[in-house]
């Protein structure tokens, strides 16, 4: 009886294994046809029939790492290591996630053990020097950063005396001001594929970090029964999707109001366009307007995904570090008749956390590797709102 026990088990556990493949294969599928969510769905399922094997989780973090859920991406990751210390693979993904989280000498640590074990591999060696070079310099910034001697970009600017061109005729500020027909004539031009004179680019930047800077990490809005609010997510510099929305849900104003929750820039090829179109109307109407900070309004994101290269291609350097010093000052959360909560990362893994919490926040920075900003930024990219109360 025992053999036949045995036997009964062992075949038991064969069949569930080639289940288990089956529903990996099919996971493969939708992966490679870039349905990240369904790859996902059934990688779990594989997981389910099979919570042992290393290469579920692995390729599970992949899924999660495309679709920017930097956070369960490494925690698969690192549960690929637990189940087999010896699967690369798992290395490369958790140094990948935490590269995305910025937690830089965690993601150099595990590009060390890629690059070791294989040598030849071109890419690991590549993102290695990147992580390291980012280390090193984070560490001289570290080295002779201090509260007194940081100055604001702005303390170098002089925007009064800078000249616009006689040849350049595309839209400008009114009295340095933004006014609807100036934002009319600028989207037209942008959607030519025209450039801003710089001048009229850093008048929004100063005074929109001006506006941003007095509101606070939890902005708090009424509304009546009769009004409502358009909530949009990630536009990543897609200029054009943007007027769409425009277009179908008609333009800003005081009584159609919009909430753009987070990463506005990054893989798009025009995220200046974006941004400096959200910036613009939020200077219009500061009230209506609202914009709360994603992951990818952040220095990191920005110098992987390609807002940083972008500014410094149609600009200059110092505009970026401007663009830097204004994402700091995005609020993190809004809430809407104290009943609907939106941020751009989710919400917290740890329990306990109330608004007053949120309100609290010093959001002036770059996201630390844990807390309450990192959490509300970098675990998800994906637009959440929810109930909530005080308690």
């Amino acid at each position: 009886m025992a053999c036949v026990s045995e036997y009964g088990s062992e075949k038991k556990m064969a069949e569930g294994g080639n289940d288990a493949e089956l529903l990996k294969e099919k996971a493969n599928k939708y992966f490679k046809e870039k349905d990240y969510e369904n790859a996902i769905k059934y990688y779990t399922e594989a997981l389910e029939v099979n919570p042992s094997n290393a290469i579920y989780y692995s390729n599970r973090s992949l899924a999660y790492l495309r679709t920017e859920c930097y956070g369960y991406a490494l925690a698969d990751a690192t549960k690929a290591l637990e189940i087999d210390k010896n699967y690369i693979k798992g290395y490369y993904r958790r140094a990948t996630s935490n590269m995305a989280l910025g937690k830089f000498k965690a993601a150099l640590k595990d590009y060390e053990t890629v690059v070791r074990v294989r040598p030849n591999d071109k890419d690991a060696r590549m993102k290695y020097q990147e992580c390291n070079k980012i280390v090193k310099q984070k560490a001289f910034e570290r080295a002779i950063a201090s509260d007194e001697t940081k100055k604001s970009v702005v303390d170098s600017l002089d925007i009064e005396n800078m000249t616009i061109e006689d040849d350049y005729v595309g839209p400008k500020l009114e009295d340095g001001k933004v006014t609807l027909t100036f934002m009319k004539e600028m989207m037209e031009w942008f959607k030519d594929q025209k450039k801003l004179h710089r001048k009229c680019a850093y008048q929004i930047l100063v005074q929109v970090k001006d506006v941003l800077s007095k509101l606070p990490s939890l902005v708090e809005i009424q509304l009546k029964e009769t009004e409502k609010i358009t909530i949009c997510g990630d536009t990543h510099g897609q200029y054009y999707d943007l007027l769409n929305i425009f277009k179908l849900n008609g333009l800003p104003s005081e009584s159609n109001p919009y909430l753009f929750n987070g990463d506005f820039v990054d893989r798009g090829s025009f995220s200046l366009e974006v941004i400096l179109t959200l910036f613009g109307f939020k200077l219009l109407y500061p009230n209506n307007f609202h914009l709360l900070r994603g992951n990818h309004e952040t220095d990191n994101m920005n110098q992987m995904y390609g807002f940083e290269g972008e500014v410094k291609a149609k600009f200059t350097a110092q505009m970026f570090q401007l663009f830097s010093e204004v994402f700091q000052w995005l609020p993190l959360a809004q809430c809407i008749n104290s009943k609907v909560l939106i941020m751009h990362g989710g919400l917290f893994s740890e329990d306990g956390v109330t608004l007053d919490d949120l309100r609290k926040i010093d959001r002036n920075r770059q996201p630390p590797d844990s807390g309450f900003v990192a959490l509300s930024l970098c675990l998800s990219h994906r637009t959440v709102g929810r109930s909530v109360s005080e308690e």
